[in-house]
């Protein structure tokens, strides 16, 4: 199964901000949106990096008195991991595992073509190997002819 499995199932909606938005309205646009993370993009939709749930809490942590006026391009992950659409799923959740990340920018050169969260990528091999497992209980029942 390929990346681009997910993304034709799951769509290729991808949620961004602008830098230079508040980590406030950043929490807002989560709840909202019910995501776990958001890609920062300049006012070219050029994507500068990307923050998740854990980045917002470790900034609640770590500059409480600071939140109110903190934007999103404080806390960023500007290092990104980003996968493409002719991935397998296989190598994308060890990506995931090896990095410690829960979400991967699917991109084709400089074109964001989505972005796949460790729950889709679950999904997706939980629906391949429950396709598989009847397959093989079928064979074995001798349901197929010849």
């Amino acid at each position: 199964m390929k990346v681009k499995d997910i993304l034709a199932a799951k769509g290729n909606r991808v949620v961004t901000i602008e830098n230079g938005t508040s980590v406030i309205d950043a929490m807002s646009i989560f709840s909202a949106n019910r995501i776990g993370s958001l890609l920062i993009v300049d006012k070219n939709n050029t994507i500068l990096g990307i923050i998740g749930a854990r980045d917002v809490l470790m900034a609640v942590v770590n500059h409480l008195e600071k939140l109110k006026t903190m934007a999103v391009d404080e806390i960023m992950t500007t290092n990104l991991i980003v996968g493409t659409e002719d991935d397998s799923v296989d190598y994308i959740l060890a990506i995931m595992t090896e990095n410690r990340i829960r979400h991967v920018p699917i991109m084709k050169g400089k074109e964001l073509k989505g972005l796949v969260s460790i729950g889709d990528v679950v999904k997706a091999l939980l629906k391949e190997k429950a396709v598989e497992n009847r397959y093989l209980k079928d064979y074995i029942a001798d349901k197929y002819p010849g």
